[in-house]
Formats: structure tokens, sequence, C-alpha cells
């Protein structure tokens, strides 16, 4: 409705009265006062009206025939737009209760019809000057809509409850339906907007039909109608029959989408009142899709007119704001980089950190047998000096041998130092920070890099079998290759451990298991190759739904505290922009297997011919 419209009846009062004798009357004052006044003699009729003409406010006598003034008030305040109408009900009746009632129902005021015409007026004007201050600006093309019951049932059983019920809810105001066969029912019912039901009650209890067949049937319509973006209608269901398994009855009926279950010995009035309950919850998230979608209207619309304000704009301040657009998506994407950067830090310091104890044991061990030696070597010298001091000594054998000793232990020394080197020189290469530098990188040595820091955590039993048999050079971002790999290795490794049977102690704490990673070159059909990493463990696999979230960030199978989720995500990653591809599936022993394959370049200057294949190698970590 027009804004102009709704200021036309802003003044008009619908006046809902059967009887023509007090309906001249009260007119005819109201008329005195300045008012438009539009008579109707039935709540039903009050409803049809609404469409055509939004009142100020509604006066309504009580007793009405069909839906009384209450029930009226009742249907009013179920309507998002009707709900801040101003309900005055008067009435003549004096019995106990009725002005509770009819305040509940949603009226504004109750007046008795003996009262003063002025106190009538002056809460008249007071009403709506509230309504006023409330009064939306702009109403939908279609203001009211009665609620629509349909109830599935026999006409030949149950002669007196059915009509009664359905008395009963035309009373309320709503349009009500009987269908006594509901194989004449199809799909189509849910999608004609103009005679869609909003609540369907099925009788359980006849014999002419499956109740429960028909929920499960009405279930499977709404069900697809609520994957359209529609309200779908309400299911109560009316048992009377005795049953020896009401529980398991009861069970079945809701299994089968149904909302709710009444005994229909609870009366017509009670059922009556269950139904409002789903019809007005019905009803109200009508409103509220309603206005999501008049919501989501009025942004298209003002997007609309922003586009087309920007459409006409001057060049000079599309180049403005194109520049301006420009200079943001690039500090987006500095900060993105940035941001990349140090979570693929976090992720490598989290590695590093979990190797810290393996390391610590590998630099241990030299260490000590380098001390035990130099204490070797110290005493034996002493010995050869104080033989050299003593001239009379004829001991020239025993100095040959204890200098012998000294020589060997040096060497033992020596070896244990350059394997401490050897360490900190893999520890330095892994943890460099020139991940944005592509350059060629020696793959076999860079895969030995990672299996030295993982020595400790593949232990006495984990066999690493290498197959080498793609070209030993590779252009890439070397540090974060590295990242890739150890992580992948150290995951299975983990999983290997995780699958050790409980009496692993019977073997003195040794994990055994098998790790396998094959290179080769994979030729694709558009000329260009690919470098490819297959590692494959005999650890328990991986389950099909968790191969669906194993590259989520922060999604980890691993017992809390014990790994960070970011591993296999950053990964991902890595290789991503690398323009290569991560997959995982299950290896042919049952274990996993990831595959990693990006384009090969050879890098500047560089043949990259295939290197020949070596054999299957094994190796005891």
């Amino acid at each position: 409705m027009p804004l102009t419209d709704q200021q036309d009846h802003a003044d008009t009062l619908l006046l809902v009265e059967d009887s023509d004798t007090q309906a001249l009357r009260i007119r005819r004052m109201l008329e005195g006062h300045g008012f438009h006044v539009h008579r109707v003699a039935s709540g039903e009729e009050a409803l049809d009206t609404l469409d055509e003409r939004l009142p100020g406010l509604v006066i309504a006598d009580y007793h009405l025939p069909g839906m009384n003034g209450g029930q009226l008030a009742r249907q009013l305040r179920m309507n998002a737009v009707t709900r801040t109408i101003p309900v005055l009900i008067l009435t003549e009746g004096i019995e106990p209760g009725l002005e509770r009632e009819g305040l509940e129902s949603g009226a504004d005021a109750y007046i008795p019809k003996s009262s003063d015409p002025a106190l009538i007026v002056f809460r008249i004007r007071a009403l709506l000057r509230e309504h006023a201050a409330h009064a939306p600006s702009l109403l939908p093309q279609r203001v009211f809509r009665r609620a629509r019951i349909m109830v599935i049932a026999p006409e030949p059983a149950h002669r007196r409850a059915v009509p009664e019920l359905i008395d009963q809810l035309r009373r309320d105001g709503h349009i009500v339906t009987l269908c006594p066969d509901p194989s004449l029912l199809r799909p189509s019912l849910l999608h004609d907007p103009d005679h869609v039901p909003d609540c369907v009650v099925i009788d359980l209890a006849c014999r002419e039909f499956d109740g429960l067949e028909v929920c499960r049937k009405l279930d499977e319509w709404r069900q697809k109608d609520l994957l359209s973006g529609n309200v779908p209608p309400r299911i109560l269901g009316v048992d009377g029959a005795p049953r020896p398994d009401a529980k398991e009855f009861s069970a079945r009926v809701f299994e089968a989408g149904i909302d709710d279950l009444v005994s229909r010995d609870v009366g017509p009035a009670a059922l009556a009142l269950r139904i409002r309950v789903l019809v007005r919850r019905k009803l109200l998230q009508d409103d509220v899709r309603r206005i999501e979608v008049e919501r989501q209207a009025r942004e298209i619309a003002v997007k609309s007119a922003r586009a087309e304000a920007a459409a006409i704009a001057s060049k000079a301040s599309l180049a403005e704001a194109l520049e301006q657009a420009n200079r943001e998506l690039a500090d987006a994407n500095r900060k993105l980089i940035e941001t990349q950067g140090k979570l693929v830090q976090t992720a490598k310091m989290a590695s590093l950190g979990e190797l810290v104890a393996g390391i610590a044991h590998e630099i241990n061990n030299p260490l000590a047998f380098i001390l035990a030696h130099k204490d070797t070597v110290a005493r034996g010298l002493d010995r050869v000096i104080g033989m050299e001091a003593d001239s009379a000594d004829p001991g020239h054998d025993d100095r040959a041998a204890i200098l012998n000793k000294c020589r060997d232990r040096v060497g033992s020394m020596n070896m244990g130092l350059r394997r401490i080197q050897n360490l900190v020189l893999n520890l330095r290469k892994f943890s460099r920070l020139d991940e944005g530098l592509f350059q060629l990188i020696d793959v076999p040595e860079a895969l030995e890099t990672v299996m030295a820091l993982l020595t400790q955590k593949l232990g006495n039993g984990i066999v690493v079998r290498r197959r080498y048999e793609a070209p030993d050079r590779l252009y890439c971002q070397a540090a974060l290759l590295n990242q890739v790999i150890m992580n992948i290795i150290s995951n299975a490794a983990d999983a290997i451990l995780a699958a050790q049977p409980d009496d692993m102690s019977v073997r003195g704490g040794i994990a055994e298991g098998e790790i396998e990673i094959h290179t080769f070159l994979a030729h694709n059909g558009d000329g260009r190759d690919s470098y490819v990493f297959v590692i494959t463990d005999s650890g328990p696999g991986i389950a099909p739904d968790v191969q669906e979230r194993i590259f989520e960030p922060f999604f980890t199978t691993k017992p809390v505290g014990a790994g960070t989720g970011l591993g296999l995500a950053i990964a991902y990653s890595v290789v991503q922009a690398h323009q290569g591809s991560l997959s995982v599936g299950a290896a042919p022993q049952g274990g996993a297997r990831f595959t990693i394959s990006v384009p090969w370049n050879p890098g500047p200057g560089n043949e990259g011919q295939a290197a020949p294949s070596r054999p299957l190698s094994d190796q005891a970590r």
C-alpha cells in the first residue's frame, strides 16, 4: 500500500458489529467526532477487508457470529503488519473473566458499551496516537493472509468430532478444507502459494488409509520445499485409538515427520488450541521470510543504484577510485604474504621444537665419547711425557702403544665432531628464511638433510627405502620444499609408532615399520613434465572421512598437545604456490600414500637430464 493511501486511512476506524442497531449508534457517535468509520458484520469479513483498507484502529464487539472479538484480536497479532493496529473491544456482557480473556487475546482496551461516549472517544484518540508513532511507512502489496488448515480425515468416521473441529478452527479465523482421500494429494500442493496449507491435521486412528504413510509423504514433499527457501507447513496428528505399544507408536509418528501428536480425547477446543500454536509459529516464520526477502530486494536496489551512479561518474573519479582500490589491494596482498610467511615459519618452528629432543640426543652421544676419549688421550700423553723424562726407562714399545691408542682416540673424536658439524649444518639448511627464493637444489641431498634431522624420531626399527628415479636437480623454493617433505615423513613416523602393538616393550621399545620415498618424472599430455614425490608408509592409513579434512588448517588427529594442525595445511599451500598438487590416498600395504607433484624446472643453464634409475635401498634409522 503506498504511503499516501496509508495516510488517507490513518483516521479510518474498522467497526466490527453484527447488530445493525448498535452499529448505527456507534457509527454516528464516532463520525460526530470526526472519524471515518467502515463497518463489517463479522470477524471473517473484517480480515478479508485488510488487504483493501488498513484501518488506524479496530473496534469489535466481543460476541460475534463465528469468530469472536478476542479471536479477531489474536489473528491481528499474528501478522507482522497488523500486530501494531490497536484493538478496542466493546461489549455489553458482564461475565466474569470476559475482560481478562479479551485482553489476553491481544486487545488493547476493553470498554462496556454503556460507558460514557466521551470516555470511549478519549480511549480511541490515545490508542491512535500510539499507533501513529509506530505505524510502518510502507506496506507490502498483500497485508493480511488468513491461515489455511487442511484436515485429512474420512467423512463417514467421527461424524461429530471432525465437524466440531472444523467449526472451531473457522471460528478462529482460519480457512479450513477437508480432504477425505489422501491418495488425491500431489506434490504440487506445496507449490501453490494461494492454496498451500499452513497446517495439515491427519487422523491417525482411521482405517481408511495409513496415517503414518501420509505423514512420511508430506514430510518428504516439504523437505524438498524447504530446500527451495520456503517455510514448510506444520503437521499435526490426531490419535484416539488405544494402543498397547503407545511409546513405540509415538516414536514412529515423530520419525515420520510429524510436528505434534494430540489425543482426540482432549476435545475440539483444546485440539484447536494446539493447532493455533503451530499456525502461529508458521505465520511468524512467513513474516520473517517476507521481511528478509524485502530487505534483500532493498539491498539489491541500493547496489544497483550505486552501480549506476558509479557508471555515470567522471573518468577522473573512476581513475582515482581504481588507483585507491589498487593501493588497498596491494596492501592487502602484502599483508597476506607476510601473514603466510609467518604462518609457514610458525609451522617450521613447531616442527623444529618437536625435533629438539632427538637432535639433542644425537649431539649428546658424540660429545660424550669425545669427552671420554679426551681424558684417555690426556692420560696417555702424560705417561709418554713421563717416560721421556726418565731416560733410563727402556719402555719404547709401551710408548708406541700409548701413542697409537691416542691417535685412534683422536680419530674417533674427529668423527664425533664432524657428526655434530653435520647436524648443525643440516639445521642451518632447514631453518633458513629464504623461502621466497627459487634456486637450483640437489633433491637427494635435500632429502638426506631431512632424514638426518629425523634420525632420532625414526629410531632403529623404521626402515626408510629410497628410490630416486627423477633428475637430481630441481628449480624450486628449497626451504619450503624441505618443510613439506619433513612434515609428511614426520607424520608417517608418528602413524607407525601409534600403530605399534601394546607389547612393544617386549622388543625393547623399538617401533618397526617402513617408509618409502620414490621420485620420478611424469610426462603430461600437454608436453610439460612434472617432478613427483611419492611417500608411503606401513602405518594404519587415513580413513576416507578424514582424508577430506586432512589439509584443513588446525585439523589434526593427534592427541591434544601433540600436534598443531598446521603441518599438512602449510604443505598444501606450499605445493600450490609451486603450481603443483598434493593428494593423499591408500598405500598398497595399507598405510598412507602422499603424492606431491610440481612442474619440473631444471633451472637456468641445466640440462636437466633424468638421473639413472637407482636400485631400491634400505636404511634403518
